[in-house]
C-alpha cells in the first residue's frame, strides 16, 4: 500500500515470484532460461535486484517453457522501491514450504483470489465465482473420471478445479484409475478459456498449484477458438454479463441465433457444446429468462435440445450489483 499498489497487482506480483520458488522448490526449474531463476533474484540486492526483476520479467516472457511463456507474457512490475521487493523475497524464501505443500498451496492461493475478488475497486469480482456456489454446481452435476469437463469463461479456474478435485476425492486421488486414465485425467479432461491476460495468469498459476494440467487457452469462446473447442461431458460455468463491446456480435458464425448479448451467446455456445447426454450448471441472470425475440428462440431452441430441468433461484448481490438477480440453469443434452 506505502507504494500506491492495489491488492489485485499485489496478487499479480505474488504470482510471478511464487512461481519462481515453485520452481526451485519442486525441482522444475529446467522450464527456465538458466540466469533468470529463483537464487539469481535472490543473490542481488537493492537497486540492482529490482532492475534485474524487470529484466527477468521480460525475459521469461519470450523464454523458457510454454507455461512459463503463458505467466511472464505481458509481465511487468508495479513496485518502484528496492526495499519492497527485497521484503517480498525474504518473506518467500523464510516460508515453511514443507508445510505450505502439505496444507495445500492452491487452498492458500486461492484465498489469495478471494480476497482479490472482494476488493471492490480492483474489479477482479467478475473473475471468481463464490467457492461455496461452485461446490454446490460440482456436487449436483457430478463429474466423473474419463469426463472431458469444460468452462467457456474460466476466470481464475474455480469450476475446473473444484471438478477435478471431486474426480480425485472419487477415485483415491486418481491411484483407483489406469495409468491410462491418470494420463487423460491429468492432460485432457479439463478445458478452459479465459479472454483476459491478467485474469488468465492467475488462472495458469491456480492451475499449477493444484496440480492441473488442463488446456487452458487465452482467448473468447464466442470468437471461432470457441466453436474449435472438443465436444464437453460437463460443463460448468458462469459467463461474464452484459452485452459484447461495442455492440458488436460473435465473430464465430456457426451460432443460429447470432446476438450480441454475451449470456444468450454463451448459453448457445454451452448447449451446443454438449456432448448426447453431457450435463450442464451456468449461472446467468434473469434477462436470459425472459429476454423476447433472440432470447425466445434460444430459450426454444435450448427446450429443443435439452432437458432443462432445474433452475436454481441465488440470492441476490452475489454478484455485480445488489439488484442484479441471477440462477443456475441445470439441463442435460439430449441424445
Amino acid at each position: 500500500r506505502d507504494d500506491g499498489i492495489t491488492y489485485h497487482q499485489y496478487v499479480t506480483e505474488l504470482t510471478f515470484l511464487l512461481f519462481l520458488k515453485m520452481a526451485q522448490e519442486t525441482g522444475t526449474e529446467h522450464q527456465l532460461p538458466g540466469g533468470f531463476r529463483w537464487a539469481d533474484l535472490e543473490a542481488r540486492d537493492g537497486v540492482e535486484q529490482l532492475q534485474f526483476y524487470r529484466e527477468l520479467l521480460v525475459h521469461l516472457g519470450a523464454g523458457g517453457s510454454k507455461l512459463v511463456q503463458q505467466i511472464f507474457t505481458g509481465a511487468n512490475t508495479s513496485i518502484q522501491q528496492p526495499r519492497i521487493l527485497r521484503k517480498l523475497v525474504e518473506e518467500i524464501d523464510a516460508l515453511d514450504w514443507y508445510s505450505a505443500r502439505s496444507e495445500g498451496l492452491g487452498d492458500l492461493y486461492e484465498g489469495l483470489l478471494e480476497k482479490n475478488a472482494s476488493e471492490k475497486k480492483s474489479g477482479a469480482g467478475q473473475y471468481f465465482t463464490p467457492r461455496p456456489l461452485i461446490d454446490c454446481m460440482v456436487a449436483l452435476v457430478k463429474p466423473r473420471a474419463g469426463e472431458v469437463v469444460q468452462d467457456p469463461a474460466a476466470g481464475t479456474g474455480g469450476f475446473l478445479i473444484a471438478a477435478d478435485r471431486h474426480v480425485r476425492a472419487a477415485t483415491d486421488d486418481y491411484f483407483a484409475l489406469t495409468e491410462a486414465q491418470q494420463e487423460l485425467q491429468r492432460t485432457r479432461a479439463s478445458v478452459g478459456v479465459e479472454l483476459v491476460q491478467d485474469a488468465h495468469r492467475l488462472l495458469l498459476m491456480n492451475a499449477f498449484l493444484h496440480d492441473l494440467s488442463a488446456r487452458l487457452e487465452l482467448g473468447d469462446s464466442l470468437s471461432p477458438l470457441g466453436a474449435e473447442l472438443p465436444k464437453a461431458d460437463v460443463i460448468l460455468t458462469n459467463p461474464p454479463f452484459g452485452t459484447k463491446k461495442g455492440g458488436g456480435r460473435p465473430t464465430r458464425d456457426d451460432f443460429t441465433y447470432p446476438t450480441s448479448n454475451k449470456q444468450l451467446a454463451f448459453l448457445q455456445h454451452i448447449y451446443r457444446g454438449l456432448k448426447p447426454g453431457g450435463r450442464a450448471a451456468v449461472v446467468l441472470p434473469d434477462n436470459v429468462l425472459f429476454e423476447e425475440n433472440t432470447g425466445t428462440r434460444s430459450r426454444t431452441d435450448l427446450m429443443d435440445k435439452c432437458d432443462l430441468h432445474t433452475v436454481l433461484r441465488l440470492p441476490t448481490g452475489i454478484f455485480y450489483a445488489q439488484g442484479v438477480k441471477t440462477n443456475v440453469l441445470f439441463f442435460t443434452r439430449g441424445v
